[in-house]
Parts: C-alpha cells; sequence; structure tokens
C-alpha cells in the first residue's frame, strides 16, 4: 500500500490578488464574532501572501513585532491593525448589521433634530 503524503493547508499560497486578499478578510470579519486575535491572524496570512518585510517596511513595524502581532496568539492594538491594513492597499469599512437594535442618531432620529 502507498503511503499518502499530505501537507499542511497555507491560505497564504492562494491569496494572489488584493481583490482574493480582501475577500478573505471579509470572510473572516464575519466568522470571527469577538475574536480579534482570529482577525490578526488573518491580516497575518495576507501578509505572509504579500510579503512580510515588505508589509513590516510599509506599516512602520519591525519584521519581529508584526510576526508577533499578527500570529493569532495575542490581540494588537488598533493602531497597529490600521497600520496592517493600510500597509496591505486594504480599507476598512462599516455597514449596519442586519439584525442591528442600534438607534439610530442624527438627523434622521426626531429626538435628535434639534441637537446639531
Amino acid at each position: 500500500m502507498r503511503k499518502i503524503i499530505t501537507t499542511r493547508y497555507d491560505v497564504a499560497e492562494h491569496l494572489r490578488t488584493p481583490e482574493e486578499m480582501a475577500a478573505y478578510l471579509e470572510a473572516c470579519l464575519e466568522e470571527a464574532e469577538d475574536d480579534a486575535a482570529f482577525i490578526a491572524k488573518a491580516l497575518g496570512d495576507i501578509a505572509r501572501a504579500k510579503g512580510m518585510t515588505q508589509v513590516a517596511r510599509d506599516a512602520g513595524l519591525s519584521r519581529e513585532s508584526l510576526y508577533k502581532a499578527l500570529s493569532g496568539d495575542r490581540s494588537p492594538g488598533f493602531d497597529t491593525i490600521l497600520k496592517v491594513v493600510g500597509a496591505l492597499g486594504l480599507q476598512l469599512h462599516a455597514v449596519a448589521a442586519q439584525n442591528s437594535m442600534a438607534k439610530p442618531v442624527g438627523p434622521a432620529d426626531p429626538e435628535n433634530a434639534e441637537c446639531r
């Protein structure tokens, strides 16, 4: 019987275009719920796909600190996340959650109509 040799799947090998990287991050954001380390790991996957040294340089961080921040073992500071997202050529966007129970604020809110 022949041995089957398997290798560990590395998503970074399949993230080739900015669109694929953005779609991967979007999917991870939807899946993560409250897990900031999960998002950090996803950003690490994208950074490895682009080249960790270049991403670190573009983010103004050392390569070693970038590896630590995006390892998934910790939740990096939001300032680090913003630097990395910018260095990756990605943007963060906000949309209202479909099941949001938040009360609207601003001119559309009659209670706040006079507060300008």
